[in-house]
């Protein structure tokens, strides 16, 4: 467990006469679970424990416990519990979710399996496609069927559907995923089915397509609502054990959860939909680093998360996270797109890897290092922590390189041992490569660098975007270890590391609004469009988005509306946002014009006299959150420099170099801590490289750039210690 720190992150940096409830933020990861307590006059104080992997509740309910006991907080006074957890995706991964059945129309059983014709790997003969999240004996059919309207073609076939609901008996599943054909237009049979299922078995948990994802494209659809049902059980359990705990320790407020889209949602929400949590942990930190943007005014952001287990990348535009409408799930194949398991939700969109303080290195079948996707996480650990763990890791390579220092690490229950690490480093890559154990651990540093860099390479290409003239914005008690090496390697030239870095997501939570966004497929075309059916979907959506959000909250909301648009014969779709607006006679000119200005941004020109359709519809409604006051960048007022020294290895010039020891609590607004240097705090290390410099801004973030960018600024004045 660490230290309790005090005001990681100033809430209100202008002085601002802001007073509110108590809140706290808590976020499960892989390695450490983050928890945040917000003051009533703004401001954060935080706590980092190993996360309590055969119960996550354990480690939170300590948490809460140590920062209320160590700032005299009575947790009735609390207002507010905002929760993100990785148990949801973890599950998926390791296929550790719920017993589970999926019911389908009558021939497509082995949709899930087949999946569809692209390949993520197009010339490989002997491709292996990922396994299917539900096995084939545990998949059965009913028959029934509609067409793409919503038109009965079969009729249900109510004998068969009692003889399924025997099977399921028998079977013992704890829970059942129901996908039939072309539900999202028409569900009245996907809910005969469940009704007849709660009758008979109300102890099985059932999730529906129609509600889950009602969405076209039967594979993507299928495998949500399998991933719903896998995973709902557990979730379920977990969160009616985190809800008994928080009230047995004095705590009577709302609990609220996090999902995808960034948005917070009820523990019933949760509970019924809990796929909608399976990026709830990143989402905050993406919310974290579009708040630091807007406060910034940087317009184009590259979101770096890096915690003990995983790092995230995502691109923030105008101050505001990219989003979409699915995503995938443990690729079996890193960077490549189409290799995981399809999520078809509202999602932040970014691409996460196994890179964190955690993952294990080690040397493959062709002699070369390898980190990651594998991680020590919290049990047993890196190597260095002394719990148990003998696989080197990136916290130990640190450790090595002189870039952690176990007088400075700053958990108050581990103490880092070189020797262990030094050990590790040497048995799994130094001896394999006849390498000393400064030379590998400098290849582990630089390999997970390197695959980090690579992933927001391929994440930026996805995107169509370049990262020249991006601000990079690092986070997660490990972001800040790499950040300044990977602004090197992507040739980006300005790096913020707000205060509270270590626990930014968990920050993140209490900064996002109440949200919800939900989605439907409707077909129609511009040179027919159905102007009634278009006004009656997005009408329904409104309705049943906002109902969501007012579970939470009484707050003035927005309301976004938007629609995913191809020209006929293509088989993807862009985003074209909406009016707010019902349509009219005029519709169909509107719309085309709209999407062919957006085609245009993304493709360069239009394409002529071809058809336009229009897929899916989407509707958002968002609490309304009130945008952070800027804040002016502050040039250098005064080089500090530290009488405290410790050799650390600088890959831009390859060489070990004697780097200076900062304390970040020490500095004031307009200090720069010119590198190389190690700038120390309780829940992460910042290190500078011998061409980076770092200000301290008023609000406490680090603005670090690279010597060629940093403008000249005002004359040094005497060191201090």
């Amino acid at each position: 467990m660490t230290q309790p720190t005090e005001n990681p992150e100033p809430a209100n940096p202008d002085n601002r006469d802001d007073t509110g409830p108590l809140r706290i933020g808590a976020d499960v990861g892989g390695t450490f679970t983050d928890i945040v307590l917000q003051q009533t006059d703004g401001s954060f104080v935080s706590t980092k424990v190993l996360t309590t992997h055969d119960g996550p509740e354990i480690g939170i309910l300590d948490g809460i416990e140590t920062l209320a006991a160590a700032h005299q907080i009575d947790l009735a006074d609390v207002g507010q519990i905002v929760h993100g957890t990785t148990l949801a995706t973890n599950a998926l991964i390791e296929r550790q979710g719920a017993r589970t059945a999926l019911v389908t129309t009558e021939g497509f059983r082995d949709v899930i399996e087949t999946r569809t014709e692209s390949r993520f790997e197009q010339y490989d003969l002997d491709i292996v496609l990922p396994s299917p999240l539900i096995e084939r004996r545990d998949r059965f059919t009913v028959s029934e069927r509609l067409n793409a309207r919503g038109e009965e073609l079969t009729p249900f076939d109510e004998a068969g559907a009692e003889r399924v609901i025997g099977e399921l008996a028998d079977g013992g599943y704890r829970s059942v995923a129901v996908g039939f054909l072309h539900s999202y237009r028409n569900p009245v049979n996907e809910r005969r089915f469940r009704d007849m299922l709660r009758q008979r078995l109300p102890d099985v948990a059932v999730s529906i397509s129609a509600e889950v994802s009602p969405q076209m494209r039967e594979f993507e659809r299928f495998n949500t609502v399998c991933a719903n049902a896998y995973v709902q059980p557990l979730m379920a359990s977990y969160l009616v054990r985190l809800q008994d705990g928080l009230l047995a320790a004095g705590a009577t407020c709302p609990l609220h959860l996090i999902h995808s889209g960034g948005g917070l949602i009820s523990v019933e929400t949760a509970v019924a939909f809990p796929v909608r949590l399976i990026e709830s942990g990143p989402a905050g930190g993406a919310i974290f680093a579009a708040e630091l943007a807007a406060r910034f005014g940087r317009d184009r952001v590259l979101s770096y998360d890096m915690g003990g287990t995983t790092a995230k990348i995502a691109l923030v535009e105008d101050y505001t996270p990219q989003t979409a409408k699915t995503f995938e799930v443990a690729r079996s194949t890193r960077f490549k797109k189409g290799s995981g398991m399809p999520i078809s939700i509202p999602v932040i969109e970014m691409i996460e890897i196994g890179a964190g303080g955690g993952s294990i290195a080690g040397v493959d079948r062709l002699g070369q290092i390898r980190v990651g996707p594998r991680s020590a996480g919290s049990e047993p650990g890196p190597a260095a922590y002394g719990l148990g763990g003998t696989e080197p890791t990136v916290t130990d390579a640190n450790l090595r390189l002189g870039r952690l220092h176990p007088d400075t690490f700053g958990a108050e229950t581990i103490t880092l041992d070189p020797d262990l690490a030094a050990a590790a480093i040497d048995a799994a890559v130094g001896r394999p490569l006849g390498m000393d154990v400064d030379t590998a651990a400098i290849g582990i540093a630089e390999m997970v660098d390197e695959n980090m860099t690579n992933a927001a390479r391929v994440h930026a290409v996805e995107n169509g975007k370049d990262l020249i003239g991006h601000t990079m914005i690092a986070f997660g008690g490990g972001a800040p270890l790499h950040a300044a090496r990977l602004m090197d390697k992507l040739g980006i030239d300005e790096l913020l590391v707000p205060l509270g870095a270590g626990v930014g997501s968990a920050i993140g939570f209490l900064q996002a609004p109440f949200a919800y966004e939900t989605v439907r497929s409707h077909y129609t075309t511009t040179d027919d469009f159905d102007v009634d059916g278009v006004n009656r979907v997005l009408a329904a959506l409104t309705t049943e988005a906002e109902s969501f959000v007012r579970n939470g909250t009484d707050a003035e909301v927005t309301i976004e509306r938007q629609v995913s648009m191809r020209y006929k014969g293509q088989g993807w779709e862009i985003p074209v946002r909406l009016g707010e607006a019902p349509f009219d006679g005029f519709a169909a000119r509107l719309l085309s014009a709209a999407f062919t200005k957006v085609y245009e941004e993304f493709f360069g020109r239009a394409i002529d006299d071809v058809t336009i359709e229009a897929v899916s519809w989407s509707v958002r409604v968002a609490s309304v959150v009130e945008r952070p006051p800027p804040i002016d960048v502050v040039s250098r007022s005064r080089t500090v420099t530290s009488g405290q020294h410790r050799p650390i290895f600088d890959p831009a010039v390859r060489e070990v170099v004697d780097a200076a020891i900062v304390e970040r609590r020490a500095l004031q607004p307009g200090h720069e801590v010119p590198g190389p240097a190690v700038i120390i705090e309780p829940q992460t290390t910042t290190v500078l490289g011998s061409h980076h410099r770092a200000v301290l801004q008023r609000d406490g973030t680090l603005l670090i750039t690279r010597a060629a960018t940093t403008r000249a600024s005002a004359a040094t004045e005497g060191p201090t210690s």
